[in-house]
């Protein structure tokens, strides 16, 4: 779940920073909700106290901000595509492409985050105990009623609980949290099963998020407790729907186990002949079954290559109806082949599946052994064992 729109507002080692729309409601409701706390525990003017909440609450987005970079300088390092960082009403997210393709990688990239944190927290602490005393700072930091202290300190103990409070919320081993992640990767590791690792996170999220919700409705009847109960709904509806896409994934992950290319193929699919010309390639293929592309095969059935329907229509309006077909074979074939053995699961991360809507199965000497399509695909999943 992200927002559907954001605002860049910095780019940090080359990896953009963003946030949604939400993030600004919920930074007005954090100053005004804030500004009275800290007046009391600064004394002084109001405008002392305005200052030091807008001060604390974005040094908490910015802690934040750099949990985040935790996460996507790691999964860089990983070879993982970083596409970005949001901070949005809820927290922040690092958009990555792709999935770590090993407990390790996952482990590694999920764990960068907290770690962070931990330095967020241990830097506060060791400033605010440098500024006062280490029971002074401690109280403050804990909300300790009826107790005043300088503008540092206060700004100090508020980062420095704040980052302890989202420490131990993260390290909870649901999913789609941190913590989650971090379990996810040892039961894979320990099982060598992703989609049982990937089902039992998501269902203890979905647990999480039902004792989330619970808490949320109890601070509901408290007038003092009611914007706390609200954010806590909001924050449960967010886990529970992120643990159920994490369930369905491992659902699905594992009907694709016990499906391989060759189970779903299309093992006779029409093909055009090498030595077809355009226009016959266009009158008796594409005018005919009216697919976006062919597979091109020579007498002996190996595979050559595709060929779109838009090809051959750019190529007869240039006047050129007569070339044959193998001349005009697609350039870029990176990954639109596969063998038919490989597991369905192997299939869905090909480029060429969504970009050609198929791929062509070829053995090792280069023989055509089927086609498989997309709609192929789906459909397998639905009747694939264990579907409802």
């Amino acid at each position: 779940m992200r927002p559907r729109r954001s605002l860049t507002i910095a780019r940090i080692f080359g990896i953009r920073v963003s946030v949604g729309i939400s993030w600004f409601a919920i930074l007005f409701i954090w100053i005004i909700f804030a500004t009275p706390y800290f007046h009391e525990v600064l004394g002084g003017s109001h405008q002392t106290a305005y200052l030091v909440t807008v001060a604390s609450v974005l040094s908490f987005f910015l802690s934040l901000v750099m949990h985040e970079l935790g996460h996507a300088v790691v999964a860089r390092r990983n070879g993982l595509q970083v596409l970005g960082i949001e901070l949005w009403a809820l927290g922040g997210l690092t958009r990555t492409r792709g999935a770590a393709e090993s407990p390790g990688v996952q482990f590694r990239v999920a764990a960068a985050g907290p770690a962070v944190t931990v330095a967020v927290v241990g830097v506060s602490a060791l400033l605010g105990v440098a500024l006062a005393s280490d029971h002074h700072f401690f109280a403050v930091a804990t909300g300790t009623a009826g107790l005043h202290s300088t503008p540092a300190a206060v700004w100090l103990g508020w980062v420095m609980a704040l980052n302890v409070l989202v420490l131990a919320l993260n390290l909870v081993p649901a999913f789609p949290l941190d913590g989650g992640q971090i379990a996810h990767a040892l039961v894979w590791w320990r099982t060598g099963d992703r989609n049982l690792a990937t089902r039992l996170t998501g269902r203890i999220g979905q647990g999480f998020a039902l004792l989330v919700g619970a808490g949320g409705l109890f601070l509901l009847a408290a007038p003092a407790t009611r914007v706390a109960g609200v954010y806590a709904l909001v924050l449960a509806l967010f886990l529970y729907q992120g643990a159920g896409a994490a369930v369905a994934q491992g659902v699905l992950g594992a009907r694709m186990q016990q499906l391989t290319v060759g189970d779903i193929m299309d093992r006779e699919p029409v093909t055009i002949p090498a030595q077809a010309t355009l226009l016959d390639a266009q009158e008796q293929f594409f005018g005919r079954y009216r697919w976006p592309w062919f597979a091109v095969v020579d007498p002996a059935r190996h595979f050559l290559g595709v060929v779109r329907a838009q090809k051959i229509e750019e190529e007869i309006a240039a006047g050129r109806p007569a070339l044959a077909v193998v001349d005009a074979l697609e350039q870029d074939m990176a990954g639109a082949r596969i063998d038919e053995r490989e597991p369905l699961e192997s299939l869905l991360r090909s480029e060429a599946l969504a970009r050609l809507g198929g791929v062509v199965a070829v053995d090792r000497e280069g023989t055509l052994r089927g086609v498989v399509t997309l709609a192929q695909v789906r459909r397998a999943l639905r009747l694939a064992p264990g579907s409802s």
